[in-house]
């Protein structure tokens, strides 16, 4: 197109597609300057001016405000520091808009209240750093001066989650969920009950692997060779090494059987699971059934479900018909008990 080629601001609108109201607010605005008048004063635009109203609407069009435009037809930012900038915050914009989505489909999945829907949005929109911050204080609660024991550092990291910057709605509902339960108290105790098991249950066979390692020394310097010694002292060590699993996992293993059997927990057929169970974690019948009650605390099973959801792991294997046969295995069988109290399931 020639270069002396003036328009009028109708040629510009047509030319553009934007209306005149808007071509002469930023004609006024000095975002397109005119490049002369007519004899009759109306404002003349050159070919120029025809490409900066291009830019100028994609830019707009990009959510740019109107001071960014000016900088960039005016060479002070360059178009690549603004479109990375714009890239950053469009972003952000997105997964808070994908966020919201979530938490209303949720809302729509769980039919809740406007007090329900209100709590899930402020627990929704925090930032990493709250959400840190308020499952560090459950963890806290729970744990309290056993947080320095190396024994739980992995326990405490495999019960934090970490919610992705897009969830889906499941997501969302679960962390909501997990959140709500991580600030009851009486789920906290909860925890804080199968926290001081498992540091019982350390304590225990740390000790009595010590015990072990001391024994295979001394029976080391009794040997007649060298090389028995050092074999005595690697047994030993290997044996300090290795803690045998909690009273938990020793019942899921051992109710296997039984389950796949339909051995009744209450039935005579019961007894010899308990036995086993008994001896295979060296604890009395009334310690036992405490620390399978609290592992099978019906809240601590579902906090797991709902933390593999939120950090995209597989679904948890369920202890619940393990420790629920085996508690009422106990209840039935432990001396001082009756048959009859509890009937076979």
């Amino acid at each position: 197109m020639d270069g002396d080629t003036l328009y009028s601001i109708g040629d510009l609108a047509r030319l553009t597609g934007l209306t005149v109201k808007t071509i002469r607010f930023y004609s006024d605005q000095g975002i397109v300057p005119p490049a002369g008048r007519s004899p009759a004063g109306y404002r003349r635009y050159d070919p120029t001016a025809l490409a900066r109203l291009d830019l100028v609407r994609t830019l707009r069009d990009l959510g740019l405000d109107l001071a960014t435009v000016r900088g960039v037809l005016d060479r002070e930012i360059s178009l690549a520091e603004v479109a990375a900038a714009h890239a950053a915050a469009l972003e952000t914009q997105i997964r808070t808009l994908r966020l919201r989505q979530a938490v209303l489909t949720a809302v729509a999945r769980r039919g809740s209240t406007p007090e329900e829907m209100e709590l899930m949005h402020e627990l929704a929109k925090l930032s990493e750093a709250e959400r840190r911050r308020l499952v560090g204080d459950f963890l806290a609660a729970a744990f309290g001066d056993l947080t320095g024991d190396p024994a739980f550092a992995g326990v405490m990291t495999s019960m934090t989650p970490e919610l992705p910057d897009d969830p889906d709605p499941e997501q969302v509902e679960a962390w909501v969920e997990l959140a709500e339960l991580s600030r009851d108290p009486d789920f906290r105790a909860s925890i804080r009950r199968i926290a001081e098991h498992i540091a019982d249950h350390v304590a225990e066979h740390t000790a009595e692997h010590t015990a072990e390692r001391m024994s295979d020394h001394t029976a080391g310097h009794t040997g007649d060779h060298m090389g028995e010694r050092m074999g005595e002292r690697g047994r030993g060590v290997a044996r300090v090494a290795v803690v045998r699993p909690d009273a938990a996992a020793m019942a899921r293993a051992l109710a296997a059987p039984a389950l796949a059997a339909g051995v009744g927990p209450a039935s005579a057929e019961a007894e010899p699971y308990v036995t086993a169970l008994l001896t295979a974690t060296g604890l009395s019948g009334s310690t036992l059934l405490d620390r399978l009650e609290a592992a099978g605390d019906p809240r601590r099973e579902r906090y797991a479900e709902l933390l593999a959801v939120i950090n995209g792991w597989p679904p948890p294997e369920s202890l619940a018909p393990a420790l629920t046969w085996f508690i009422t295995a106990l209840r039935t069988h432990l001396p001082g008990r009756t048959h009859a109290a509890h009937p076979s399931g």
